[in-house]
């Protein structure tokens, strides 16, 4: 296979402790006030099970502005954001069975865990109970160096943190399914969502569009529950078969105990109680989004009628790739606003107004031809 240029000319630098790293350009912010801006760093040389990846598409997660401005207490700087990741195998370890050069290959939110805990065993890695290395915003469980995502050229990665793409799929809308994707669909899943449910997806965004496809793809009855009666043709557009606007009360009293299965996107805290009153009789409300605090829920509107609550984040990677077959026979891609890595920081400003339906994707040829 040809490489680009970009790929044949990279420098091969030295480690103090001698680990051979590759020089790579990505964009990086150095504090909480800061922008996103050009930054050079370095990546190890792939060892014998690792894949290194040319990056070709980077999602743009409302997480990376939440990591990049601290807004989570976290963050760790130089922050290169980025873990929707979609590119082209460049190299392979001696004893990568996983992938060849050429091939499509995908990261997300992860790229290490303990791989012997109970979670790992059972191929959930998302719930690692040392905690999973992150794609970013993280360090490596070797050597504690900072991780850096896929706001840059390339990306090494050990060959069980890597999934193969199939060969249908639109590439520069599969990024988004690293996260937005396999959030919404682990759980659906995992509830066994189907034919004869009436699903609620509550919250019309990155994760909510997703949310649509997936539960009408799995044959369920999908409702669009959504403040903003403006959004319910998009909603139907994507396959949804009703919508409810949750401001309208005389609606909402309406569709009370009909409800299956709620899946939960609301970002922020919020009162659950009114979202509650929908569910039936063992009904289950997941939510996937809501990291901070959330308003007091009243006892009886879980007690009244056996409902559950429940979270769920992401997805394992056996999962991930059972997603990515899933979307290429059905079909599925995130509907997707491409951009180019220099305006990250104006697409970071309309994420903050919710500008846009419904993810960003950096074109990173954007990047290479800088």
């Amino acid at each position: 296979m040809e490489l680009g240029p970009h790929i044949r000319k990279r420098a091969l630098l030295v480690h103090p402790k001698g680990i051979p790293m590759i020089s790579v350009k990505g964009y990086a912010t150095q504090a909480t006030d800061k922008p996103l801006a050009p930054f050079n760093f370095e990546r190890r040389d792939p060892g014998p099970h690792d894949i290194q990846i040319d990056i070709l598409y980077a999602g743009v997660c409302h997480s990376d502005l939440h990591q990049a401005r601290n807004d989570w207490s976290n963050s760790l700087y130089p922050m290169v954001p980025g873990h929707e990741i979609v590119g082209r195998v460049v190299k392979v370890g001696a004893h990568v069975k996983k992938l060849k050069e050429g091939d499509i290959a995908v990261v997300g939110c992860m790229v290490d865990s303990c791989r012997h805990c109970e979670p790992c065993l059972a191929d959930l890695e998302q719930y690692c109970l040392e905690g999973s290395t992150l794609t970013y915003n993280g360090r490596e469980r070797e050597g504690g160096a900072l991780t850096f995502g896929g706001y840059s050229e390339q990306i090494v990665v050990e060959e069980r943190f890597v999934v193969k793409v199939p060969d249908s799929l639109d590439l520069k809308a599969v990024a988004p399914l690293l996260c937005a994707g396999i959030t919404t669909y682990s759980p659906l899943r995992h509830w066994g969502v189907g034919k004869g449910d009436k699903v609620g997806i509550v919250g019309l965004g990155g994760l909510g569009h997703m949310g649509v496809k997936f539960a009408h793809a799995l044959g369920a009855h999908v409702v669009m529950i959504t403040t903003s009666p403006d959004k319910g043709k998009d909603a139907l557009r994507l396959g949804a078969d009703e919508v409810l606007v949750s401001r309208d009360a005389d609606a909402m009293a309406k569709a009370a105990g009909s409800f299956t299965f709620l899946l939960n996107t609301i970002p922020v805290g919020h009162d659950m109680n009114p979202y509650m009153s929908l569910l039936k009789l063992d009904g289950t409300m997941v939510l996937v989004d809501a990291l901070t605090a959330l308003d007091p829920l009243i006892g009886f509107n879980v007690i009244g009628g056996r409902k559950s609550i429940a979270g769920s984040g992401i997805g394992g990677m056996a999962e991930t790739q059972e997603m990515l077959d899933f979307c290429a026979e059905h079909n599925i891609v995130s509907d997707v606003e491409m951009i180019k890595m220099q305006d990250i920081n104006a697409a970071y400003e309309r994420l903050l107004k919710n500008d846009v339906r419904y993810r960003f994707v950096i074109d990173m040829a954007s990047l290479k031809a800088a």
